[in-house]
């Protein structure tokens, strides 16, 4: 089946999904959540398929949302934008209830709703100049994706409000530092490395990894459909807001926000 924004690739045991619009520094739309959902559910039911690597063509992982699609979504209806957040809920929740390990290969930019599917994911590998970034109160939004439940759980709550609330940067350094990441590459060789922790799961059997993810996040991510439920009622108001449209406004005339 094409896809719109995704290549996927299995060798051997390890299957490879790889997000291509290098153009937009591979930033993602509602049509690519679902794709990648289907994608990853399809390849965990694969008896051939031991892991799952998700990556990003180019120099960058993810730059986030395509704000183009997110203009859009200001004057649709709201079933319409519980269609996308439902799209975008069940990327995450189909990564994280995979039954294989799931791994993000991080270059460059995991940045937005970029940086909530990488951190979704079992393993994060990032190569030096990589950086996470949750700039989404500059359009006027809240971070979704899960992720302020998924990075409170693996780096806690002081944090998740920083990055979050004063939407700092973090370095891939400082991440391995914190212990966020699974293996800190050299810049260019995260998939590399990402294969190599894929290779060291062969140490373990299928069972036995899946459930060890399971009692891993069940004891660290019980709140994540609540954390979702919460995104789901909140960012279509947020897309409507005086905020957003706003946001989206300075960000095309590459200016800084005027917020009230």
């Amino acid at each position: 089946m094409a896809h719109e924004l995704i290549q996927q690739n299995i060798d051997g045991n390890l299957a490879t999904i790889t997000i291509v619009n290098p153009d937009k520094r591979n930033a993602l739309t509602h049509t690519a959540f679902g794709e990648i959902a289907n994608t990853v559910a399809e390849l965990a039911v694969d008896d051939s398929v031991r892991a799952i690597v998700i990556t990003g063509a180019g120099e960058h992982f993810c730059s986030g949302l395509d704000l183009t699609a997110s203009v859009s979504l200001s004057s649709v209806s709201d079933e319409h934008m519980q269609a996308s957040m439902g799209e975008l809920n069940s990327m995450i929740s189909t990564i994280v209830e995979a039954e294989v390990p799931v791994i993000a290969a991080v270059e460059g930019a995991a940045a937005g709703v970029g940086a909530s599917l990488a951190l979704a994911c079992d393993l994060v590998v990032a190569a030096r100049s990589a950086f996470f970034v949750l700039p989404f109160g500059r359009i006027g939004l809240l971070p979704d994706g899960g992720v302020m439940q998924t990075l409170a759980a693996s780096l806690g709550r002081a944090v998740a409000m920083r990055m979050a609330l004063l939407q700092q940067p973090l370095p891939a350094a400082a991440a391995h530092q914190a212990g966020l990441l699974a293996e800190l590459a050299d810049d260019g060789g995260a998939l590399d490395a990402a294969r190599g922790c894929a290779a060291a799961l062969q140490m373990a059997s299928q069972e036995a990894l899946a459930a060890t993810k399971r009692g891993v996040n069940a004891a660290s991510l019980g709140r994540l459909s609540q954390t979702l439920a919460h995104e789901a009622e909140q960012q279509p108001k947020l897309l409507r807001s005086e905020g957003h449209r706003e946001g989206v406004q300075a960000f095309a005339e590459r200016r800084a926000p005027r917020f009230r």
